[in-house]
């Protein structure tokens, strides 16, 4: 099993994170993780970057992804070679074309937070997502609630991740994939495959509730 913290924002990237990006590998190994995605607002590291901050990582990875901040809400995408399609403000019907079309995957991100009515993005798009994201450090007890709702009508995966914007937070939730992830193709096949369990680490520090 692979246990990965998919959702979090670092200072590099994210004006609204404060985690230097350095102790990201320290943060997640004493989380109990195998590895982290990053994933910027509206940003994706690039290659040198990532092969850099993976020097010297043994038996952890760390790989980037991308928070799309489209029309309709966010969405974490993951895969894509470059943001040459993907621009802020997108909708989400684009969106997911791109994804499609690249070969990607993508979770819809804190669902129903804001107001948001993802009832009716999936209405309009149909069960499209690679994965729902249960829980988080930005998911509470009632959102949490109506995605279960909608999950338990709709074929779609579950996850879990931290959200992190702080290090403290880094691991708070994660999720668990079957099989062994080094790459980044290897976790699109993770999170397409739908067989993601999301998982908590326990202690303080889990705003959507505890998992069995």
């Amino acid at each position: 099993m692979a246990k990965f913290d998919h959702h979090l924002h670092t200072s590099r990237h994210s004006p609204d994170s404060i985690i230097d990006p350095n102790v990201l590998a320290v943060r997640g190994r004493a989380a109990g993780l195998d590895g982290l995605v990053i994933t910027e607002h509206d940003h994706q590291w690039s290659a040198e970057e990532l092969e850099e901050i993976n020097a010297g990582l043994v038996d952890f990875v760390i790989l980037s992804g991308v928070e799309v901040s489209a029309f309709e809400g966010h969405f974490l995408v993951y895969g894509l070679p470059d943001l040459t399609d993907v621009r802020p403000g997108m909708r989400v019907r684009e969106l997911l074309k791109v994804v499609r079309r690249r070969g990607a995957a993508i979770v819809a991100a804190h669902p129903y937070r804001w107001d948001q009515d993802f009832d009716s993005i999936v209405a309009e798009n149909g069960a499209s997502f690679d994965g729902i994201e249960m829980v988080s450090n930005n998911v509470t007890p009632q959102t949490r609630a109506k995605a279960e709702r909608l999950l338990s009508r709709l074929p779609m995966g579950r996850t879990g991740s931290s959200d992190a914007h702080q290090a403290e937070v880094v691991g708070c939730y994660h999720t668990e994939f079957p099989g062994t992830i080094r790459t980044m193709a290897d976790f699109v096949t993770a999170v397409r495959s739908g067989k993601g369990i999301p998982r908590h680490a326990g202690g303080d520090l889990m705003a959507a509730g505890p998992l069995d």
